[in-house]
């Protein structure tokens, strides 16, 4: 089933309550329910078994497009057959407002309708449980299909021919068919009146949401894809929001670097929450603030793991799945990732730059108060207490501890705004907070700098190249024009380069060297050349990391540098990130482009 040349080649569907990814032939191969971490029951993107999908097949099938009706997140393909016929079918889950709340049912739902000449299509729906190990059990109701499972029953409602769905078998397209698969709950009206209903409404949501972004003048498109995607992959029922929608695809072939991120860590988070908010976004910042309050409160004296489940759990023990083969072949699938055990130490960092605009934008219904500075400054203690202390760092090394540079600066960052946060409230232990900031700040440009490579490195006293140093100006440790910081930045060139695309880091880890460059560190370097001064290098890399994108202008994690094919677990909130906060600082001003 599965396309090697085409895997990642996918579009994404969703309403901040469940997902969907869906290949280029309008194959449904990724879906997890009963929310965005469940238990995939379509799950043929990591097995290349004859299962784990729901797909519309075209009789002498040639060729498909594919596209997003524009600033929505409703999927149409096209499928066309060499004799000319072909089908439309058009994709989406259901979100809008209803009753005064948003409506975001787990429901897909699925039409199909002729485009040109008399095609033939059969429709196959076989949807797996505890992944992959087994099947559905299939009941057929007077005008449905119900999917029978240990934990979930499902529901296919259609008006389609019940005997050809269940039987799969060819018939002729001769009118429109609709096909909302959910709950194991009835439709009081027609399905296709149903459909019709919900799509106009989603359409409308979506292009209302998008009306209100700030976007820039130039690279719109993109940007808009980006955002779309980005709020895909936030869980509003708690604000959580998710690394990716996927486990378990490779960052290199055949690497065994495979791991789940369908969980929320802190950092992620925030790079999300950073890109919106420039965007005017702002209900995600204050669903995933409510998240971290929820989080942080139930933890032991506030200590923070690096990443938490979507409903806020600790524990996510990773697994094998043993049942699914893995993507392309590559196993293993791992459910849960063990990093939730490591020290991150950036994490506290990472919440309190989150929060930041909380305490000062006026468009928010609530701004952050004092209750909330409380809460950061138990959190500011703990950076103060672990700035110098080793930690896993940002790329999680499952092998090793040591004092992280980008950690300890992540730390000065945290008792930076906390130290701010105090002097703007006027609050006791203004000066404690801003003594302490400055006391990590001269530790990180001490250690944290190698005199005889010109360059701050990857750990205290090391010699190791690290492109999260690119982001010491992001977060005001040091500014771009600053000699240090060019010379960190020559130093991440000469080490980290790959062709026009960057590597997280340049020593071996616990699987050895990497072998792709890590696409929002090609992003980070993007902006690095911009504050730089190298505005039209960064103009010509933004365009060609654009040109990377997918067909529907989505990226994974990781990019092999030789081949331009993408890897990694997709789509990326990290690399849609990337694609947002580059456009922001490339982009003409509409002042001067009008």
């Amino acid at each position: 089933m599965n396309d090697p040349a085409a895997s990642l080649d996918l579009a994404v569907i969703g309403n901040c309550s469940i997902a969907s990814l869906i290949d280029r032939r309008g194959r449904h191969v990724f879906t997890c329910l009963p929310r965005l971490d469940g238990d995939p029951v379509f799950c043929n993107l990591l097995d290349g078994a004859d299962q784990g999908y729901f797909d519309v097949e075209l009789t002498g099938y040639a060729r498909s497009t594919q596209r997003y009706l524009r600033n929505t997140a409703v999927v149409e393909t096209r499928l066309e057959a060499a004799d000319g016929a072909a089908v439309r079918i058009v994709d989406f889950c259901p979100r809008f407002r209803q009753f005064d709340r948003n409506f975001r049912p787990m429901m897909l739902v699925r039409t199909i309708e002729v485009a040109a000449g008399r095609p033939r299509v059969r429709v196959r729906l076989r949807p797996r449980q505890r992944y992959g190990e087994g099947g559905f059990a299939v009941r057929r109701g007077s005008h449905h299909l119900r999917y029978i499972g240990d934990a979930l029953d499902l529901r296919l409602t259609t008006d389609a021919s019940l005997d050809y769905i269940a039987e799969e078998r060819w018939f002729a397209l001769e009118q429109p068919l609709t096909f909302v698969l959910g709950p194991d709950e009835s439709i009081a009206e027609s399905v296709d009146g149903l459909a019709a209903r919900f799509l106009a409404s989603t359409t409308d949501y979506w292009r209302d949401w998008v009306r209100t972004l700030a976007v820039p003048f130039e690279w719109q498109e993109p940007v808009i894809r980006a955002a779309i995607t980005l709020k895909l992959c936030s869980y509003e029922d708690t604000g959580a929001i998710v690394a990716a929608l996927t486990t378990s695809i490779p960052e290199a072939p055949a690497s065994e670097r495979n791991w789940d991120y369908r969980f929320c860590w802190l950092r992620d988070s925030l790079f999300t929450v950073k890109a919106l908010n420039r965007l005017g976004a702002t209900r995600t910042m204050e669903s995933y603030l409510r998240f971290i309050v929820n989080v942080a409160a139930g933890a032991h004296d506030y200590t923070l793991q690096p990443l938490y489940g979507i409903s806020g759990e600790s524990a996510v023990e990773e697994r094998v799945a043993g049942a699914l083969g893995g993507y392309r072949g590559m196993g293993p699938v791992r459910v849960g990732n063990a990093a939730w055990r490591q020290r991150q130490n950036d994490a506290y960092g990472a919440v309190v730059l989150s929060a930041m605009q909380a305490f000062f934008d006026e468009r928010l219904r609530e701004k952050a108060g004092s209750d909330a500075l409380r809460q950061l400054t138990v959190l500011g203690e703990h950076a103060w207490a672990l700035h110098d202390a080793p930690d896993a760092g940002i790329w999680e090394f499952r092998t090793r501890n040591e004092v992280h540079t980008f950690s300890s600066a992540m730390c000065w960052a945290a008792l930076d705004r906390i130290a701010q946060l105090h002097a703007h409230f006027d609050a006791a232990g203004a000066e404690l907070w801003r003594s302490r900031a400055d006391t990590v700040r001269a530790r990180v440009l001490e250690r944290g700098w190698n005199e005889a490579l010109g360059s701050f490195v990857d750990v205290f006293g090391g010699d190791g190249a690290d492109a999260s140093l690119l982001l010491l100006p992001e977060i005001g440790l040091v500014a771009h024009e600053d000699p240090r910081f060019l010379g960190t930045l020559a130093f991440l060139e000469r080490r980290l380069k790959r062709g026009d695309f960057l590597a997280r880091y340049d020593r071996a880890d616990d699987f050895g060297a990497p072998t792709v460059a890590f696409n929002l560190c090609t992003f980070w370097y993007i902006n690095a050349l911009a504050g730089a001064g190298r505005r039209d290098e960064a103009r010509r890399l933004f365009e060609a990391m654009l040109a990377r994108c997918n067909h529907v202008g989505l990226l994974s994690e990781d990019i092999d540098p030789g081949s331009g094919e993408l890897w990694g677990n997709f789509p990326q909130t990290y690399s849609m990130v990337g694609i947002i906060h580059s456009a922001m600082r490339l982009s003409k001003s509409w002042e001067s482009a009008l």
